[in-house]
């Protein structure tokens, strides 16, 4: 026999049921749904050629393409070493608990950016690949936790 919860006093109830018999709220009922999976392609992400020209960055920079509500904030890495993290110290802080305090570093050396895990737990992904020391070039994507970045260098 299937149950019923009350969302407002969480009362089990009969499937049946319409109205919670304790409280006497209304009872939400799931409705069945043919699809129950939901499948991301590239294709459905938008042209990133076109938005990030309307950016109108120089780089070197990462752009928030999503994550965090903080949707096209920019990033300059500035010295030899640019500190990605949760930790305010951090010089590009991405306050989510998705990122680990240290999670990442960006490295300049001789012209060329490369990004290196410092051990997080969730990991650095590079164009969807998870990586642990990868050099960066321009248009790359960088998914850190829940953010997804682009690194430009124009």
């Amino acid at each position: 026999m299937s149950h019923v919860y009350c969302p407002e006093c969480g009362f089990q109830n009969p499937e049946a049921a319409n109205y919670c018999a304790k409280c006497g709220a209304l009872l939400v009922k799931d409705e069945p749904s043919d699809e129950t999976t939901l499948a991301f392609t590239p294709e459905d992400d938008e042209d990133a050629s076109t938005t990030l020209e309307d950016v109108g960055v120089k780089g070197p920079a990462l752009v928030v393409r999503s994550g965090g509500g903080r949707t096209g904030e920019t990033f300059h890495p500035a010295g030899e070493k640019t500190a990605i993290g949760r930790s305010p110290e951090c010089e590009i802080f991405l306050d989510d608990v998705t990122v680990s305090r240290q999670h990442a570093v960006i490295v300049e050396r001789d012209g060329s950016f490369f990004i290196q895990d410092e051990g997080s737990l969730n990991g650095t992904f590079l164009n969807r690949r998870r990586i642990e020391k990868a050099e960066i070039e321009d248009g790359d994507e960088l998914q850190i936790g829940k953010y997804r970045l682009t690194f430009l260098n124009r």
